[in-house]
């Protein structure tokens, strides 16, 4: 059975860096910080590319960011994803409207003829730790939603 899987990432500073607060103290300085896909959904990376390998189908990452974040979706692709989205968005965005832009996206999906058999997310971001996006987005979609996987098998 070929699956259609959307792997949906975050681009958050590398853990380990000195982080360093803008004058104003309400965001991080972004100049001199190295950026990578959050440590939890690149497990979703993962998993999705054994899937796809196992039983055939096909892998979309999709991210959120400004044109930077490019470079999280080639690093996910260098893993073996087969496709990427970049929704262009240079504000960070709350759990509420992060879920409402990847809706928005599938929609177009669906819309081009595209349907996704499993989308998946990290249990929560690294760097805001706020485990909302992937529940409101499966909540939105009418579709069952399981955190804290350490392996997702398919059977019949």
């Amino acid at each position: 059975m070929p699956l259609n899987i959307l792997c949906c990432v975050k681009r958050v500073p590398m853990t380990g860096g000195r982080i360093v607060l803008t004058a104003d103290e309400q965001a991080i300085e972004t100049r001199h910080l190295g950026f990578t896909i959050s440590p939890h959904e690149e497990c979703g990376v993962e998993e999705a590319v054994r899937l796809v390998e196992k039983h055939g189908g096909a892998s979309t990452v999709l991210t959120l960011g400004p044109p930077e974040a490019e470079e999280q979706l080639r690093d996910a692709m260098a893993l073996g994803i087969d496709r990427a989205i970049l929704i262009l968005s240079e504000a960070e965005l709350d759990g509420q409207a992060t879920a409402a832009a990847i809706l928005e996206a599938i929609e177009a999906e669906r819309a081009a003829g595209t349907e996704y058999d499993l989308i998946f997310f990290g249990n929560e971001s690294a760097d805001a730790g706020n485990y909302q996006v992937g529940i409101r987005v499966a909540h939105a979609l009418g579709r069952p939603c399981a955190t804290g996987l350490k392996g997702v098998e398919l059977a019949d």
